[in-house]
């Protein structure tokens, strides 16, 4: 692999693009930078301007997680589909040997193994069973699902859209948000309350519930409000911590996660002390007769300063170059 460097890798959002650069194979990751995405015309443009701001040669590799399934060679974002591009096309316009491009929750998954403990906080008790599956959720711009299951030495990160599965209400006020959610999209999906988008049409959905017009507020001011007492927009987040704990005890029971549940995404550690004594770990352990099984899972809270996704993209490339270099091997030996 050391004939695959230097390295881009890339975590691009609905919002914000983040890149960092690999010099060679044991040097430190540098040059980490975030740019926004409206500031660009697509993944392309915001690569050239990354090289170009910090000053970097062509890359010969680069890997890139990005808020969208990766199904096919053309890739569009959920929450910025003018951000397409053709996989081949993006390779051959950068001159690259080797392009990797995986779903961003994906790649978070891949690092979450190598994060520090003092990047981790806890919420709600629990003790993590070595060799079990991990599980990931997180809220930002969209609401990205994922995981990691066991795989001899190794971890098999989960592929899939779980932010997209059917939101489920507890009490009849949830269920009142949830219909008008279904009313305005005619599908009321986790990432249509959970995400940054989510709470704005929460607060908006709670507002015509209670007769009163909405004010014109967008995600941070909603959080903001809702920080400082705002009874609107504190409900706003009640609902969102209580319907996300709703949605991350679902996944630890599908994955079977008693490695523990991580929670990433941006929007959560901006609002942490409120989050911890928010209804969140009881939804989560709110199962019935698994609430004991619940229980004894960990969640914890990623709060890293840079984005640990970048370092997971890292790890994808690797092990894509490795299987490519095992797989031309055998062909050598055919």
């Amino acid at each position: 692999m050391k004939d695959s460097y230097p390295r881009i890798v890339a975590d691009i959002g609905g919002t914000n693009a983040r890149f960092g650069w690999l010099g060679s194979q044991h040097a430190a990751m540098q040059h980490v930078r975030t740019l926004e995405c409206e500031q660009h015309a697509g993944v392309a443009q915001a690569v050239q301007a990354y090289l170009s701001r910090a000053g970097l040669p062509r890359p010969v590799a680069m890997a890139m997680g990005v808020a969208t399934p990766v199904t096919s060679d053309l890739v569009k974002l959920t929450n910025r589909p003018s951000w397409s591009f053709s996989q081949t096309g993006l390779r051959e316009q950068m001159e690259l040997d080797h392009l990797l491009v995986l779903n961003d929750f994906t790649a978070l998954a891949l690092s979450i193994p190598d994060l520090p403990p003092h990047e981790l906080h806890a919420i709600g008790g629990g003790r993590a069973v070595q060799g079990q599956a991990v599980a990931l959720i997180g809220p930002g711009t969209g609401l990205g699902v994922s995981g990691l299951l066991p795989c001899g030495p190794s971890w098999l990160p989960v592929c899939g859209e779980g932010g997209h599965v059917t939101l489920s209400p507890t009490t009849p006020r949830e269920a009142a948000v949830v219909q008008a959610l279904q009313q305005r999209f005619g599908h009321a999906s986790g990432e249509r309350a959970l995400s940054g988008n989510g709470l704005v049409w929460m607060y908006e959905a709670l507002c015509a519930l209670d007769g009163q017009a909405p004010e014109p507020l967008d995600a941070g001011e909603v959080c903001t409000r809702g920080l400082a007492g705002d009874a609107l927009c504190a409900q706003t987040l009640t609902m969102f911590c209580a319907l996300l704990g709703n949605l991350a005890g679902n996944l630890a029971l599908t994955l079977g996660a008693r490695s523990g549940v991580y929670i990433g995404g941006g929007i959560v550690p901006r609002m942490l002390d409120f989050f911890e004594c928010s209804p969140f770990r009881e939804r989560f352990e709110q199962k019935g007769r698994m609430g004991n099984y619940l229980a004894e899972v960990p969640t914890w809270v990623i709060c890293s300063p840079v984005s640990p996704a970048l370092a997971g993209a890292a790890r994808a490339l690797d092990q894509s170059l490795l299987q490519a270099g095992m797989a031309n091997t055998r062909g050598m030996e055919c």
